[in-house]
């Protein structure tokens, strides 16, 4: 349970009152456990007046000065019960399909600082959180809903302001350019850890499908791609002293 202590008068000694506000259940229920650690850490969950106004003022960006990337087939990934998706992937094997000598790799975020402006009332909440907290039953979002699940959010066929890197990469995995854009991208859909590994083994669902029936490139393309990226990282770690010294 939640309790706040009363006003303690010096003439009562020691003993003090406590008021119970909130009865918050057993400790196996996940609510509970998920309640005990935002109020243990202080983690605020509610946003003030202005900030919410500056949320929901909030609009769709304008295309000018912005690389369109609404054609590139970007996807979300993530949990089945996730709420918000910030950050989207597409990667494209190049040369012959099955033996690749590269690949293009696009990775884009949703273009938070867009909306939140420095030392703007959603800055300076979003300053007091420094980012989402995710428990097992809710998210205590950085920002308001209108942002975290509104225009901050790659909900598919939805238009979205986004920051995106753009690289290619060789055979191995190692770089050969990359370059940084603002972007202006239409998630092509919101897909989960498992459907993704299901169209990978040759088992897609409804929404995969589609693509699986074209090509299953949607999904082995990102997972080769990011599997060679590792790899190299891994060999460069072990082969650079000063790497293997930090």
């Amino acid at each position: 349970m939640l309790a706040q202590i009363r006003a303690h008068h010096p003439r009562a000694g020691r003993t003090k009152e406590a008021v119970v506000s909130e009865r918050l259940g057993s400790l196996d229920n996940p609510r509970a456990l998920s309640l005990i650690a935002i109020h243990e850490h202080g983690i605020p969950t509610e946003f003030p007046d202005d900030a919410i106004a500056e949320a929901e003022a909030a609009g769709a960006v304008s295309e000018d000065n912005r690389t369109d990337l609404r054609d590139v087939p970007l996807i979300t990934i993530d949990g089945s019960d996730a709420r918000d998706f910030d950050d989207a992937v597409f990667a494209q094997a190049e040369g012959d399909p099955k033996a690749p000598d590269g690949w293009r790799i696009i990775v884009a975020i949703a273009d938070v600082a867009h909306y939140v402006r420095p030392g703007s009332a959603l800055d300076q909440e979003a300053r007091k959180r420094g980012n989402s907290a995710y428990f097992p039953d809710r998210v205590v979002p950085m920002l308001p809903e209108a942002l975290s699940n509104g225009w901050c959010s790659l909900r598919p066929n939805e238009e979205r302001g986004c920051l995106a890197v753009e690289l290619r990469i060789d055979a191995e995995g190692r770089l050969k350019k990359h370059r940084f854009v603002r972007g202006i991208m239409r998630s092509a859909a919101r897909l989960t850890y498992e459907q993704v590994e299901a169209a990978y083994n040759g088992e897609p669902d409804d929404t995969t499908a589609p693509w699986s029936r074209r090509s299953s490139a949607p999904f082995t393309a990102p997972t080769t791609a990011f599997s060679r990226i590792a790899s190299a990282a891994v060999h460069w770690t072990w082969t650079c002293p000063s790497a293997r010294s930090s």
